[in-house]
């Protein structure tokens, strides 16, 4: 005579965890969590931090920057010598230094490709690569998209290419006093983090 099982054993085994997903799960990241999870739970309680690697030092964030503004800076000085386009004129009967739009225009357009594609492709510029850093978005630490990307590039380069180096200053220099998230005002108008890599 053949037992039935007892009422309530179920067919289905309980889903592994034995809890809801978290925040960071799944994905393609090694032992089940996300970008931030270091294998043992992300412990996340709404906090983006928990679990989060090291977020990148400032100063090593502004040495990334400064070699992204020399390796497109080139670039933007060879087109505008190619296409005769002039950063600044200067009109010597006036004693006035005037900005080329022109110019203007295609650095503008080159640094925010730059950081486009390069920062929607991996989370890492060349600048960023070389120092050991990435970013990531502040929600799930994923490499951001396209669209978030684009917002970050926009805030922190349209304004550079009207006033200079001072813009950058500003908005880079944000995450050296920013708390908790270390956040450049370009971050913080794309909702991104900078964290290290090594």
């Amino acid at each position: 005579m053949i037992s039935e099982p007892p009422s309530g054993s179920g067919s289905q085994p309980p889903p592994p965890g034995g809890g809801p997903t978290p925040p960071y799960g799944g994905g393609p990241y090694e032992g089940g969590g996300g970008p931030y999870d270091g294998g043992g739970g992300s412990g996340y309680p709404g906090d983006p931090l928990a679990g989060m690697p090291p977020l990148a030092d400032s100063a090593r964030r502004t040495l990334a920057r400064l070699i992204d503004m020399v390796l497109v800076g080139v670039v933007v000085w060879l087109l505008t010598w190619v296409f005769g386009l002039r950063l600044y004129s200067v009109d010597s009967d006036r004693m006035q230094v005037g900005r080329s739009v022109a110019a203007d225009v295609v650095m503008a357009v080159l640094y925010v490709a730059y950081d486009t594609v390069m920062i929607s492709r991996s989370g890492q510029t060349l600048g960023k690569k070389w120092l050991a850093m990435r970013v990531a978005d502040l929600d799930d630490g994923a490499t951001p998209s396209v669209g978030t990307t684009l917002i970050r590039s926009l805030v922190l380069w349209v304004p550079f290419a009207c006033c200079c180096c001072l813009w950058t200053v500003i908005a880079g220099g944000w995450s050296f006093f920013d708390k908790p998230y270390k956040q450049g005002l370009h971050d913080k108008a794309a909702k991104t983090v900078v964290v290290s890599t090594g």
